[in-house]
């Protein structure tokens, strides 16, 4: 079953925390402090991969944790990092949190995008020693990394996309050009899902070609199958419209389709159209197709039962889908990624240290909820002292 959508949690790793001691050895009755700081808390990384097709393989992933950062330990050793947690997903993949505002969009194959980043470690006490606080008994705590809810979305990033009616023969069609082996019957909607094809072409190219489930009045809307699937023709260079060319009124059953792409939006029905009449088989002579329109770059008629316009119409995918080279020549090329969450702030407005008595926050305190979080994340237990402006509190 083609997956384009999956949800998950990620949380990215807390940072270790620093250690508060002390040199102790043979004749050194008074060595200074030597706490080491803590390892910084693992990523979680969202990877494009090219050889992925959908997203099925977050059918059973709802959870991924990065590892936590290790503590500091004595002799000014320092923790080690915490484990990076990577996420594999296919090129096109769009990042949204919870509320379905857009965080990155994956749009280039090997790109890494970090989504939630991990705590920095604390300091032990040895980075606090000062000519005029020369053993201090306090180190700091690590941080918690990043922590959210996202859903992934997958928008099909190919050279052309097969839209049209159900049971225009697109199917078929992906068949004859391509080494696809979709469903084919004699009804509608037996496509379900998209289906990608690869066309070989001259000078050894190759282009990627989805047919996507027929479409039908009211699909923008939520009607019929195709509704669902109208994000993947978002990124195709080339609209192929398919048509029954056995059936009357080509014209209106062309406006109809046309109609479901201005309606979705997102600059469909301003796409370049490569007209594909179908079973021409059925027919005595050529179906006459009168329709006028910029957008439609070409018209070809085919037979995928005889094979009759098969080599033509894949000339015109390979002369209307010109190499990568070419192309960004013409149009600006897509960067690697886009992210579009706003830059965190600077630095936390509080910290927390780790004193020989318990915990101590410095800095402007959050509100209570939160700031009762932040301690019990960093190891406050019951009976401890917690030094909070200027009070020294026991923890309950």
């Amino acid at each position: 079953m083609f997956n384009d959508r999956a949800a998950m949690h990620i949380e990215a790793g807390r940072g270790g925390h620093g250690a508060l001691g002390f040199r102790r050895e043979k004749y050194v009755p008074k060595g200074g402090p030597d706490g080491g700081d803590g390892g910084r808390g693992g990523d979680v990384v969202v990877v494009a991969d090219s050889a992925l097709r959908d997203l099925s393989a977050f059918r059973r992933i709802k959870y991924l944790r990065a590892g936590n950062g290790g503590n500091g330990l004595g002799s000014r050793k320092h923790g080690a990092d915490g484990e990076t947690v990577e996420a594999r997903v296919p090129v096109g993949t769009q990042i949204l949190d919870a509320d379905g505002m857009l965080i990155s969009d994956l749009t280039t194959a090997g790109t890494r995008f970090v989504a939630a980043r991990g705590g920095q470690g604390g300091r032990g006490n040895a980075r606090f020693a000062t000519p005029t606080r020369q053993t201090p008994r306090f180190a700091e705590t690590g941080l918690p990394g990043e922590e959210l809810d996202v859903v992934l979305h997958l928008k099909l990033v190919v050279d052309a996309a097969l839209a049209g009616l159900p049971n225009a023969g697109k199917s078929s069609l992906l068949r004859r050009i391509s080494n696809a082996r979709p469903k084919v019957a004699d009804y509608p909607f037996t496509t379900l899902e998209p289906v990608l094809g690869t066309v070989d072409g001259p000078d050894e190219r190759q282009l990627t070609v989805a047919d996507v489930p027929g479409l039908i009045e009211g699909a923008a809307e939520g009607a019929g199958l195709g509704h669902e699937f109208l994000a993947h023709l978002e990124r195709a260079r080339l609209l192929v419209h398919v048509l029954d060319a056995s059936e009357d009124d080509l014209e209106g059953r062309f406006r109809t389709i046309d109609r479901e792409l201005a309606a979705y939006g997102a600059g469909l029905d301003e796409r370049p159209q490569l007209v594909v009449l179908n079973k021409i088989d059925l027919l005595a002579g050529l179906p006459a197709f009168d329709v006028q329109d910029e957008r439609i770059v070409r018209v070809v008629a085919t037979s995928c039962a005889t094979g009759a316009g098969i080599e033509e119409l894949k000339r015109a995918f390979f002369e209307l889908c010109p190499p990568e080279s070419a192309q960004q020549a013409v149009d600006e090329p897509l960067p690697d990624f886009l992210e579009y969450r706003p830059k965190p702030r600077r630095g936390p407005r509080f910290r927390i240290l780790r004193t020989d008595r318990g915990y101590r926050v410095v800095g402007t305190p959050p509100p209570a909820e939160e700031l009762e979080e932040a301690l019990r994340r960093a190891g406050v237990k019951r009976g401890v002292e917690v030094e909070l402006e200027g009070e020294t509190l026991e923890w309950q």
